[in-house]
């Protein structure tokens, strides 16, 4: 049986990287059939004008896992108004998936996305409220017990309540007391409020 020696295509790929490195072809190069190259293309065009705009369109029609968490990654990496505008709609997708992996991205911008939550979790779609409170889960800002007060006292939607519940029996301090006790006489007669308020009740008052 004759020897078969497979060529290896890695130099030539990176050299061409090399020489396509002006942002045309960068951004042009996420719609390649390739998606190595869209891989490479949404890794290295993060400074080029238009970028967050064209990886939001791209993460629209992605099907490449690989390629959709690059993109994910730069968008994170950029964290520009546009990137984060850009991931924030990715709340309203009806793609599970897409829609989850901009959670997670969002949940690597603390800084940036704390301007945005107040109104997100004032929606008027419960869902996404209740996406706000899961991104609210690991954004390590000072104003995420208040934040999660906020929605208890005043959200008349008891999924997101129980979100909001479920956070603070992780987060939340003797502050979160009096408004925990409101929410259960106010679900007076849903066995779930009822369960998770006494459970993040006991949790704060034995911290």
């Amino acid at each position: 049986m004759p020897l078969i020696i497979k060529k290896n295509s890695e130099p030539f790929f990176r050299d061409e990287r090399k020489r396509n490195r002006d942002c045309c072809s960068l951004l042009e190069g996420l719609a390649d059939p390739d998606p190595t190259t869209r891989r490479w293309a949404a890794r290295d065009c993060i400074d080029c004008l238009g970028a967050a705009a064209a990886l939001v369109g791209r993460l629209k029609v992605e099907q490449d896992i690989s390629v959709r968490e690059v993109i994910f990654t730069t968008l994170t990496r950029m964290g520009d108004p546009l990137a984060v505008a850009g991931l924030v709609a990715f709340l309203r997708s009806e793609d599970p998936a897409l829609r989850n992996e901009a959670i997670e991205a969002m949940k690597q911008l603390p800084d940036e996305m704390a301007p945005i939550l107040r109104n997100l979790l004032a929606d008027a779609d419960p869902d996404v409220r209740i996406f706000a409170v899961n991104i609210l889960e690991s954004l390590r800002h000072p104003q995420v017990e208040a934040w999660l007060l906020a929605v208890i006292d005043n959200d008349l939607h008891i999924n997101v309540c129980s979100t909001a519940v479920d956070l603070l029996c992780e987060v939340g301090t003797e502050a979160a007391l009096e408004p925990l006790a409101r929410l259960k006489a106010r679900f007076a007669d849903e066995p779930y409020i009822q369960f998770a308020t006494a459970l993040a009740l006991a949790r704060i008052g034995q911290a």
